[in-house]
């Protein structure tokens, strides 16, 4: 069952998936509110706080992607993406705009519940207070994973912009380097349950995680490719107060 007062946001144009989806969710202790496209969206987040939106790639007017951006830029309400589209591209964009977890359509009730409670997991798993703050410094960055933050050491203070896929996945690597890590464990350490045996696109956010880390710092050449094995974070990791 939910926690008590735990509210999902439900952002669906299809009358028949928002209703089936708000019913269930209802049924198992959640909190439901249902909004139609952007706009209504938008009224909806002036009422209320959710735990999580659901929402679907295909709408009308402004679609999934872009809602996804821009509340990316100011929020970091968790997002679990639903696609009618199966692609493996679709379901990279989704993670790349912030999304923090994709559905493709036709989905059963039941994998529904599992992926929304895995996703609300993690997050609350972010937001728990530490008593000590883990922070790590590596070549020329420093990662606070409570506080979700990348900046690089020199010049200081200069952030690194990353999605929430890139940086549970840096932080995947930070906290176990000089470790070759199977794509199966990285799944299942950034995914959890969620995770997909078949989903390819650890690949693709290691690419673009790479890509923005040599662009930060040109010799940043620190994810390497073990042929047969995964892949190795090489830089030394330090863990600073």
């Amino acid at each position: 069952m939910a926690a008590i007062g735990e509210t999902v946001l439900v952002v669906e144009d299809d009358p028949e998936i928002s209703r089936l989806v708000g019913d269930f969710m209802r049924r198992e202790g959640f909190i439901v509110e249902v909004a139609m496209d952007g706009p209504s969206m938008d009224g909806a987040l002036q009422r209320l706080r959710p735990d999580i939106i659901i929402l679907d790639l295909m709408l009308p007017g402004e679609d999934g992607l872009s809602i996804c951006r821009r509340l990316r830029r100011t929020d970091d309400i968790p997002i679990l993406m639903l696609t009618a589209k199966s692609d493996e591209i679709d379901r990279v964009v989704g993670l790349e705009m912030g999304a923090d977890d994709y559905l493709a359509k036709p989905f059963g009730s039941r994998e529904l519940l599992a992926r929304v409670r895995a996703v609300l997991r993690r997050s609350k798993g972010r937001n728990l207070a530490q008593d000590t703050r883990r922070r790590f410094a590596f070549d020329q960055f420093l990662i606070d994973i409570d506080a979700r933050s990348l900046e690089r050491l020199e010049p200081e203070g200069a952030t690194i912009a990353l999605t929430s896929a890139e940086f549970d996945l840096l932080a995947c690597f930070v906290q176990r380097p000089r470790r070759v890590l199977s794509r199966d464990q990285i799944l299942d350490w950034t995914r959890g349950r969620s995770a997909d045996p078949y989903d390819r696109t650890v690949d693709m956010l290691i690419s673009r995680l790479r890509k923005k880390l040599e662009a930060a710092n040109p010799s940043a050449q620190m994810i390497t490719t073990v042929r047969n094995g995964g892949y190795l974070f090489t830089a030394p990791v330090r863990q600073v107060q």
